[in-house]
């Protein structure tokens, strides 16, 4: 049964070692008979959470940018994966901001159910990952019906494209989109 696979690359370059596992994921999703879309949000205007708690009674933020209308596509997406690079340990500034955003489905009927997290880091232990998770956890704690189904952990990428040398990494994000 075909799903519909949402794909948020976070990072702040574009064609950066997360956005190649998003799309080696997004490949494997695609065989496998899945409706995929991949929203970049390194040409996105996104504004912080005024924390202002309207989209709990509106379920559409106050601010009207481009966090709003992707909020929407993960209302209606079965599937959501997050690709990240990782910064001190953690996700990228631009994944904490649109998880922060999405406070406007917290009230809703979401339909998204399985959450895979992308994450390429530069330093080679795979636990640099982990707050990356515990943070992505948090957020999903918050949505009863939705689990963490999958973590690819893409290490030892310094610079843009040394994600392409970790064939294991590159292999899990594709077999994973397949596995959707």
């Amino acid at each position: 049964m075909s799903k519909n696979v949402l794909i948020i690359s976070t990072s702040p370059r574009k064609g950066g070692n997360s956005e190649i596992l998003a799309d080696e994921f997004a490949k494997g999703a695609r065989q496998a008979g899945h409706q995929v879309e991949k929203v970049c949000l390194y040409d996105k205007t996104i504004g912080f959470c005024k924390g202002c708690l309207t989209c709990q009674k509106t379920r559409r933020c106050v601010i009207h940018d481009d966090a709003d209308v992707i909020a929407q596509k993960m209302l209606t997406a079965e599937v959501i994966v997050f690709a990240t690079p990782i910064y001190y340990y953690e996700m990228c500034g631009q994944m904490k901001t649109m998880l922060d955003r999405a406070n406007p489905l917290f009230p809703a009927d979401y339909a998204f159910r399985d959450i895979y997290l992308l994450a390429s880091a530069a330093e080679n232990e795979e636990s640099a990952v982990d707050g990356a998770v515990n943070g992505l956890n948090g957020w999903i704690a918050c949505f009863e019906k939705a689990r963490l189904k999958g973590v690819v952990r893409g290490v030892g990428a310094t610079d843009p494209g040394d994600i392409r040398h970790n064939a294991a990494a590159l292999a899990a994000a594709c077999a994973m989109g397949k596995a959707v």
